[in-house]
């Protein structure tokens, strides 16, 4: 593009305003406002004539951090970045989210400068921003410990009360490359190398002496850097292998003030009371027994019976919709697999292989390809279609160790799998109808928000999707035709999509504002043609069948530990273990106890008595403790009355009632599933 003297900026509302070539967006802000100038963090831009992309984002922070520079594609650039052509352009301020991550990645660059002053053997890796804040990789033969921590975020304090300045900074490639050669820096030699170009400069970030290899973006100043706190230290193997040497990575956190701050610490020790992991071992719910392995689950008593409510819940509720209930194997020969692309794309996930005396198998990491088999064993016509089949199936999947956490990862897991089968024509439809089953699981089991991300391919990395560009495309379009028809807000994530199709991703947002990946809906036209599935169409030819995939909770024991979490183990009525606990005062009000249990339990009511000889307040105690729903207090009045005092958690005593009027009170609860006490 040919230097222009003037170039235009179009801002948020439209407006389009004229400036010198080589301003700033710090030059835009100030023309519009200085407080808005004194306020902003960044700036979002892209050239005037592009359309808006949508990035896919990377937790490990190198992509983007040291990605090339793609001047059609909208990027964050700091606010001293020179304008040279024109653009539409947005100042980032507090409330925007990417800001927040600006000022995370400055934090980042806040702490390698004060390891570097105080410990100057260490050699820097990267230092990205996430979602939680942001770490830095460093290799030093001494450890660090609690104390250096300490010292180094007081020396981050005294780095911001300085107030330096971030400037960038170019050096030629070769010289960039001697310099850290010289100085052993073997992590930015391989950035530098990986992510340059021979010929070309090296972007630099300076603040004050410390000089980072960093494509940015930066807020101006390190005392933008106003509210951080580091917060904990582990090992990382540089670039993921176990050969490479072992790094030390520091975690830390950083927000724009420090009543945030506060806030974020106060919500994360709300989540540490609300841990599936304690709540489990303290409700016996589950448990994970080392000498049986990791990642593998055993349900307690109490645990399996909210499982099988909610199984038995998931199972109605697929036979109102549709669907046929079917089962599958847990191992299929090897050649299945390779049939069905798993073998070559997913074989990493896979546990070893199983030799047996006919042929090699696999555990079943998924139960697609059993359900294809089951379509395939009967002629089909289009009038048998769409064909929906629902299966609660056990898989495997080899995670890694140290990858596994409580309910939330494991090796073993139930899957609300679900498969169906239908014409090009239906295709839309049926993808709305599991979207809307996902927003009914949600809604019943108490999840009130959710976010919505559309999972593409990348066309760059064909390597790692099956089937045509055509099919990609049109299985994209179907996706997107449902969401924009049901008016369903959503993201698009390019190359996150599964190798046999695009998918839409339904998060539930949890009590404390958490997002957790359970349902997804996805396209499929690969497996049908791999599998040379046929129907009869109305016009007498065979044709080639579409599938979608889909699974709401996503699997069983996910849901349930995200479940635990979101309730803190205080489940609703319809869901809670125990739903009413017996507390007689004394052994001669048992009598009249076990009478009102066999009428709870008559009335379908799941009832604990306490009979043991103990005080009554150590005995309510205990099933207060156990997140009892009711607690029913039983003496001489009650006895008399045919009544029961009733405790409701949370609300503590309410007085006695008529036994009676408590059971059918409870009943009408749990047949409306309702989330009220």
């Amino acid at each position: 593009m040919n230097p222009q003297a003037e170039i235009n900026v179009q801002l948020p509302d439209g407006a389009i305003k004229l400036f010198p070539a080589g301003s700033t967006p710090f030059d835009v802000a100030n023309s519009i406002s200085p407080r808005l100038a004194a306020a902003a963090v960044a700036a979002r831009v892209r050239p005037l004539n592009a359309a808006p992309v949508v990035a896919a984002t990377d937790e490990s922070g190198e992509a983007a951090m040291y990605a090339a520079e793609d001047t059609a594609a909208e990027r964050i650039v700091d606010l001293s970045a020179p304008l040279t052509e024109d653009v539409a352009l947005a100042l980032l301020t507090e409330k925007d989210a990417d800001a927040l991550k600006v000022v995370r990645h400055s934090a980042a660059h806040v702490m390698a400068t004060a390891v570097l002053e105080l410990f100057p053997e260490t050699k820097l890796g990267h230092g990205p921003a996430t979602d939680a804040g942001f770490f830095y990789d460093f290799y030093r033969p001494t450890p660090f410990t609690t104390e250096d921590l300490k010292l180094i975020e007081g020396r981050m304090a005294e780095i911001v009360a300085r107030d330096e300045k971030f400037v960038r900074e170019y050096q030629p490639r070769e010289e960039a490359l001697t310099r850290y050669k010289a100085d052993n820096d073997f992590m930015k030699m391989h950035f530098i190398e990986r992510f340059t170009r021979p010929g070309e400069d090296v972007s630099l970030y300076r603040n004050g002496e410390f000089a980072d290899f960093c494509r940015g973006p930066h807020v101006p100043s390190t005392g933008r850097v106003k509210a951080f706190k580091v917060m904990s230290l582990a090992g990382a193997y540089w670039l993921g292998d176990e050969k490479n040497p072992q790094l030390q990575r520091v975690y830390g956190t950083a927000f724009f003030s420090k009543k945030e701050m506060d806030a974020h610490f106060e919500r994360l020790e709300e989540a540490a009371r609300r841990d599936h992991r304690v709540l489990g071992k303290q409700l016996d719910l589950f448990s994970i027994q080392e000498l049986a392995g990791a990642g593998l689950i055993f349900w307690h008593p109490k645990g399996a019976m909210i499982r099988k409510i909610m199984e038995d819940w998931m199972r109605e509720e697929c036979i109102r919709r549709g669907y046929d209930l079917v089962y599958t194997p847990h191992v299929m020969r090897v050649n299945l697999w390779q049939t069905s692309g798993h073998e070559g794309f997913y074989a990493q996930n896979f546990f070893t292989k199983m030799e047996l005396d006919d042929a090699d198998y696999r555990l079943k990491p998924m139960n697609c390809p059993g359900h294809i088999l089951i379509y395939k064993n009967s002629p089909r016509s289009y009038r048998d279609l769409p064909v929906r089949y629902a299966e609660l199936g056990n898989v495997y999947r080899y995670e890694r160790s140290g990858t596994m956490h409580g309910l939330l990862r494991v090796r073993g897991f139930t899957q609300d799998d679900a498969h169906i089968f239908c014409t090009p024509e239906q295709i839309e439809d049926e993808v709305a109808a599991c979207v809307d089953f996902a927003e009914a699981v949600l809604k019943t089991f108490g999840f009130k928000e959710f976010k919505v991300e559309l999972s593409t391919w990348d066309p760059k990395d064909r390597q790692s999707y099956a089937g045509s560009d055509d099919k990609w495309m049109l299985a994209i379009g179907s996706l997107e035709n449902v969401l924009k028809r049901k008016n369903i807000d959503f993201k698009t994530i390019p190359g996150e999509a599964a190798f046999y199709g695009p998918k839409i991703d339904i998060k539930l947002v949890d009590v404390l504002g958490r997002l957790w990946q359970l349902s997804t809906v996805q396209f499929d036209f690969n497996l049908p043609a791999r599998f040379e599935l046929e129907y009869v169409g109305e016009d007498g030819e065979r044709h080639q069948p579409v599938m979608v995939h889909r699974a709401l909770f996503g699997s069983v024991e996910r849901f349930f530990g995200v479940l635990i979490e979101h309730y803190a183990g205080a489940f609703p009525l319809w869901l809670a273990p125990v739903q009413v606990a017996l507390v007689p005062i004394s052994e001669r009000h048992l009598d009249y106890a076990k009478e009102v249990q066999k009428q709870l339990e008559a009335a379908g009511l799941r009832v604990e008595l306490d009979s043991r000889n103990e005080k009554m307040n150590a005995k309510i105690r205990d099933f207060t403790l156990q997140k009892v729903p009711y607690v029913l207090v039983m003496g001489d009045k009650e006895a008399e009355a045919g009544a029961v005092s009733v405790r409701t958690r949370g609300k503590g005593d309410q007085g006695a009632m008529p036994a009676a009027e408590f059971i059918e009170r409870s009943r009408t609860l749990v047949e409306g599933k309702s989330l009220e006490l």
